[in-house]
């Protein structure tokens, strides 16, 4: 293992239950989280990344396969002695204490002194922003205040790796957006590496150095947030982040690293592949809706129109069968718009379009 990874999940494989009630929820995993990083283990729920998650903390025990920290084989350490600390979804504050007795709970139960204990405290809420509230409990705090206490308690015993349970889940939209840019700048200001579970596609490409995508208890694909976007290995990847156009299309050849593809109801792309498909073969065809250009013209015919705000939503017809949905931003008054039952023509840049074999 590399000086640079924090955590190495080798072969990991957890199995809940026995015989007919048996169900595998991590499947051989292996990845790679290096030292110092922002990374999100995301998909929907049921995938495994929770399960992941707590093996890494040491609340479950893996069925097979290893877990290092540092190079250093934890699997038979219980939690209190791996160099770890988690923020879970529900913050689990104590109701009874103050936001600084919160924070200082676990440096005294290290035995701490009181003046080693305060000083951290102190450290740790004006990093939060929050020292002018040391004295509040709980209860007289906001949501989002709440989750930076739970911040700066799992922060307060300086771990090695900060591990985050769907912290922002339980926030509402506005205070959510805005955690998220507090949580990337509090890990890299402190250096400690997070890795942040979630089922929000947005979350991890907002915040994230790397995501994880997994599904059935398999990491689908490993890689930063542009490639995850733009280049989806598989077609539960593609359809999981954003949105995506799915069109059935024959390839017709190969221009330089592009391959050319003809879609049902006629569309032809020069597109990025996943794989080597043959001439001949049958792919899926990715089209990301914002990727498709529109002008006046003909081949396709508006059929409905959506006001985003941000965005304009054009749903489109391509002979009788292939549907597709274009966005166009909003920028200026007076952008030509199209209008339902208008015929245009439709573009996709080359390689904008991602072929898939499955």
């Amino acid at each position: 293992m590399s000086d640079e990874n924090a955590i190495e999940a080798m072969g990991l494989t957890k199995v809940f239950g026995s015989g007919p009630d048996q169900v595998t929820a991590l499947d051989r995993v292996s990845l790679q989280i290096r030292q110092n990083e922002f990374f999100t283990l995301l998909g929907p729920s049921g995938c495994g990344k929770t399960t992941l998650l707590r093996l890494v903390a040491g609340f479950e025990m893996p069925t097979s396969g290893d877990i290092l920290l540092n190079g250093r084989s934890v699997v038979d350490l219980p939690p209190n002695q791996r160099p770890v600390n988690t923020v879970f979804q529900s913050y689990a504050l104590f109701p009874h204490m103050t936001v600084a007795d919160n924070v200082a709970f676990g440096l005294e139960m290290r035995g701490l002194s009181k003046g080693e204990t305060a000083s951290t405290v102190e450290e740790m809420l004006n990093l939060v922003q929050l020292g002018h509230l040391a004295a509040r409990r709980p209860t007289q705090l906001s949501g989002g205040q709440q989750q930076r206490v739970a911040l700066a308690r799992a922060l307060a015993n300086h771990p090695q790796v900060l591990l985050l349970d769907e912290p922002l889940s339980a926030l509402d939209l506005k205070l959510r957006q805005g955690m998220r840019s507090e949580l990337k700048a509090l890990q890299q200001r402190t250096g400690i590496t997070f890795v942040f579970v979630t089922h929000d596609q947005e979350e991890a490409l907002t915040m994230s150095d790397r995501i994880a995508v997994m599904s059935h208890g398999e990491v689908q694909q490993l890689g930063v947030p542009t490639d995850i976007y733009e280049t989806p290995m598989n077609r539960f990847v593609a359809d999981f982040i954003g949105d995506t156009n799915f069109v059935m299309a024959e390839v017709l050849g190969r221009d330089g690293d592009h391959l050319r593809c003809r879609s049902d109801g006629g569309l032809e792309v020069l597109a990025s592949a996943a794989g080597d498909p043959k001439v001949g073969e049958r792919v899926t065809l990715a089209i990301r809706p914002e990727k498709i250009r529109l002008a006046a013209g003909s081949g396709a015919e508006v059929t409905e129109i959506t006001y985003l705000g941000t965005d304009t939503s054009y749903q489109l017809r391509l002979g009788q069968d292939l549907a597709l949905d274009a966005r166009v931003q909003n920028r200026m008054q007076g952008d030509e718009h199209f209008e339902p039952g208008q015929p245009v023509s439709i573009s996709v840049p080359d390689g904008a379009a991602r072929a898939l074999l499955d």
